[in-house]
């Protein structure tokens, strides 16, 4: 059995991620004074060139900003990773003893155990684990038996192998979040058409947040449809890579805009959900409003951006609330909203949505469309895709 992790070694794992902290900072800086430089003024004499030279400098200036702005998005990434400080410190001798001899009794052998400290407050363990059980043991009884022992609740990590068999490997543990969700869609397609142009995704992090996108493609049809499932693998790529919503939407709108005039606009809308505080923030790039139901309570959630590709950066601050046991929150794309065909339909659907009995959020997403399809007299003018997302505590 391997010696458990000791104070030197780390004393030696701190330092080697503080190493690589130096890099990745290193690395922002010069990403940010490249930026810098092509940030800087671009003069060109406009009395001595052609027109066709002119509107050439003009776009070599806007590519350039646009590429400014990459790099700084990509430096702030790179300074949000190296801000993530992170510590291991060793199980007091009597616990990690127990563990060890109570998950062998399991059949499960331990050869490293530590706590990894991070700035979020959160807890998280790591083991170095195999099984001597024929046919292994899963990850979720180990959870188990570790949060007895433990007296807190452990869940396996998104990235832990689903099962312990005979080769060692290392888990990771983590605090189970303050919250549970269910999500729901509901969708209808334009009466002329035979495929949505509307696009969604539920995406979850390691990090104990959920986020949901939804693209409505200008347009219907097929190209409307290529279009936000373009805008929507460029979000999970950009997000999955450690983006945040809104500068992963600014790097979507500057692909969009390189791609050039005739590339159609999509709307893009984002909620994300962070499970252990409950703080949810709303982005949205010309997409319609979105709605928070508590009982028989609505809150509406708007802004006024136009849609992606045709402007340079996302200037509207996104929009945070605190959502509670019970809470849901209803995205819905502009089909839906053109279907109310009320004046004030923010109104008009708050209305609707305070009065939905139902609990399961795809129930909820059903009966929303049914009533809007009963107001359009069941004429279907756009695409309509209705997504809910449902906010509970863990018991």
């Amino acid at each position: 059995m391997k010696k458990i992790l000791g104070e030197k070694e780390a004393e030696r794992a701190f330092l080697l991620s503080e190493y690589g902290k130096q890099k990745l900072l290193g690395y922002a800086d010069s990403f940010k004074e490249i930026a810098k430089t092509l940030d800087e003024d671009f003069q060109w004499n406009q009395e001595e060139e052609s027109r066709q030279s002119r509107l050439y400098s003009r776009k070599l200036w806007e590519n350039r900003c646009m590429l400014a702005d990459n790099l700084n998005e990509m430096a702030g990434v790179m300074a949000q990773v190296a801000g993530e400080v992170f510590s291991y410190r060793p199980f007091p001798e009597r616990k990690r003893k127990q563990i060890i001899q109570t998950l062998r009794g399991e059949g499960v052998l331990v050869s490293d155990l530590y706590y990894i400290d991070s700035e979020t407050g959160r807890t998280k363990i790591n083991l170095n684990m195999s099984s001597e059980k024929m046919g292994g043991v899963s990850v979720e009884e180990t959870a188990d038996m570790l949060s007895v022992m433990l007296d807190m609740r452990l869940v396996p990590a998104m990235n832990c192998p689903y099962l312990l068999d005979g080769n060692i490997r290392s888990y990771t543990f983590m605090e189970e979040a303050r919250f549970v969700v269910l999500t729901g869609a509901a969708r209808a397609v334009k009466e002329t058409e035979q495929k949505s142009g509307d696009n969604y995704a539920f995406l979850e992090s390691e990090k104990g947040k959920i986020t949901l996108l939804l693209s409505d493609g200008m347009g219907s049809g097929e190209k409307a449809c290529t279009d936000s499932e373009m805008v929507l693998d460029l979000m999970e790529k950009l997000m999955e890579a450690g983006y945040r919503p809104k500068p992963a939407a600014n790097l979507v709108n500057s692909a969009l805009i390189a791609k050039g005039e005739e590339q159609n606009m999509s709307t893009l809308d984002i909620c994300e959900l962070d499970l252990y505080d409950g703080i949810c923030e709303f982005t949205k790039v010309g997409a319609a409003s979105s709605f928070i139901k508590r009982e028989h309570m609505v809150e509406q959630i708007s802004t006024g951006t136009l849609p992606l590709g045709i402007f340079k950066g996302i200037e509207e601050e996104s929009v945070r609330r605190r959502l509670m046991d019970g809470d849901y929150v209803f995205m819905l794309s502009d089909g839906i909203v053109d279907a109310v065909e009320e004046s004030d339909y923010k109104e008009e659907l708050s209305e609707i949505i305070g009065n939905l009995e139902q609990e399961n959020p795809r129930e909820l997403a059903e009966a929303l469309l049914q009533t809007v399809l009963r107001k359009s007299r069941g004429h279907i003018r756009d695409d309509m895709t209705i997504l809910v997302l449902g906010i509970w505590e863990n018991s």
